[in-house]
Order: structure tokens, then C-alpha cells, then sequence
């Protein structure tokens, strides 16, 4: 074996540094500050959109609150949250007066509705 198939030890780089040394490229960094700010903007939304279904029933966060058995501050962390389980969904619903709540999803051009309430009342069971 030759000395130049001898592996040499790898360098140590920290994380941040690596960061800086690919975030110089104005490309990469353009397309990664592009997508910090779509991001950002579906989470405006997502929490936009539970806070008009609120407001569409005419309630505060603290009325909302109320009626799912928690503070107003849970509300607000609840309208402003990336994810959330259905069930949490669909109480947050009913808590603003929701008679029905579903999803509609396209698969493979079949539109497939899912009932919010027969989930939680199966979850339930």
C-alpha cells in the first residue's frame, strides 16, 4: 500500500462555520433566505386562518378559552402553531361554534372528505 492510500485525519469545522462558508455563496444564501420567508408567511396564515374562524364566531381567545377548559394563552400558542393533532383541531372547531368540521383531500383525482367529528368520536371509543 502506498502512502497516498493512507486516509488522512479529517479537520474538525464547527457547525457555524460551515454555515458561514455555504451561506457566502449569494445563490444559496438568496435561496435560503427565499425560503425562511415562505416559511414564515404559512405560518402567518395558518394562525390568520384559525383566528378569522374565531373572529367569524364573534369570539375572543379568552371566550374560546374558555369553553375548551383552558387558559387564553393556550389559545393563542394553539392559532399560531405549524401542526396540530385532528382531534386538537376539531375541538378548537367546536369551541367556535363549528357544527361540522372535515378535510378534503384530492388523491390521484378522487376527492375524499374526511368527518373531523367521526375521528374524535372513534379516538374516543
Amino acid at each position: 500500500m502506498t502512502e497516498d492510500a493512507t486516509p488522512q485525519p479529517s479537520t474538525f469545522v464547527r457547525g457555524n462555520d460551515h454555515l458561514d462558508r455555504l451561506l457566502s455563496d449569494p445563490q444559496l444564501a438568496a435561496d435560503v433566505t427565499e425560503a425562511h420567508m415562505a416559511a414564515e408567511e404559512m405560518d402567518r396564515v395558518h394562525a390568520m386562518n384559525l383566528a378569522m374562524i374565531r373572529k367569524a364566531a364573534q369570539m375572543t381567545q379568552a371566550e374560546v378559552a374558555g369553553k375548551l377548559g383552558v387558559g387564553q394563552a393556550a389559545v393563542s400558542r394553539l392559532e399560531s402553531r405549524e401542526d396540530m393533532l385532528l382531534s386538537t383541531l376539531y375541538d378548537y372547531l367546536t369551541a367556535t361554534g363549528a357544527d361540522a368540521a372535515s378535510i378534503v383531500v384530492t388523491v390521484h383525482g378522487h376527492r375524499i372528505e374526511l368527518d373531523l367529528g367521526s375521528i374524535r368520536s372513534a379516538r374516543i371509543a
